[in-house]
């Protein structure tokens, strides 16, 4: 049976220290691949295994986890992930973040060095990767200075990790309290209206749609 190419935000609903931590990853898949984009923070095993169950998918199924920046709330479950997968599952991730994964330096914003977990592939900005019917990385610093969003052509949904967040279904800026260079954070905004994108699926607040060039357009000031 062919297994048409999907893609999906999948709310965790984590609990940081006592209070409700909620966050939207992205998950995508084909006939070949299920890839999980981000793993919230550490400890989330269980809850990303009843995410995937709840979408029909099985635990060992998944294939890949992409991971958009170096961030605790994005990078956090991915040694335990990895752990319990045997090393099944590959992780993808970009050139700047790789040390951080790796356990090399510590995560920018909270100074610590994360259990190391191998990359296995490297993502430049632009690569096309092969997978649920083309998902395109765009180099999107600002947030953090490794960030990166991911396209997936088919659906025309732009997957924004932290470099946009969203508030009952209005796409924003990033977080100023959480973003290392606004400037420098907007002018990765902008450089996605070179995209058609229709969707968005933000980590922090969920799904968006409709007018997202004009939206995208009036965060960027242009």
């Amino acid at each position: 049976m062919t297994v048409k190419a999907g893609i999906k935000a999948i709310k965790l609903e984590m609990n940081a220290g006592g209070r409700p931590f909620i966050v939207h990853a992205a998950l995508l898949w084909d006939d070949h691949d299920v890839i999980l984009v981000d793993t919230g923070i550490p400890g989330q095993t269980e809850l990303i295994r009843d995410a995937l169950a709840k979408e029909g998918f099985a635990f060992d199924k998944l294939t890949k986890i992409i991971i958009t920046h170096q961030d605790l709330d994005h990078i956090g479950s991915l040694p335990e992930l990895i752990e319990a997968s045997e090393g099944r599952i590959k992780v993808l991730a970009h050139e700047l973040t790789k040390p951080y994964i790796l356990g090399e330096v510590p995560l920018i914003k909270r100074g610590i060095v994360v259990p190391p977990v191998k990359v296995d592939t490297i993502l430049q900005d632009g690569d096309v990767l092969p997978y649920c019917g083309g998902i395109r990385v765009i180099f999107t610093p600002g947030h953090t200075p490794d960030h990166i969003c991911l396209f997936h052509e088919p659906s025309q949904t732009l997957i924004s990790g932290d470099a946009l967040i969203s508030i009952d279904g209005q796409l924003m800026p990033p977080d100023s309290n959480f973003t290392t260079d606004m400037e420098t954070a907007l002018k990765s905004v902008a450089k996605l209206l070179d995209t058609d994108i229709e969707t968005v699926i933000t980590y922090h607040g969920g799904v968006c749609n409709g007018s997202i060039r004009e939206r995208l357009a009036e965060i960027a000031g242009k």
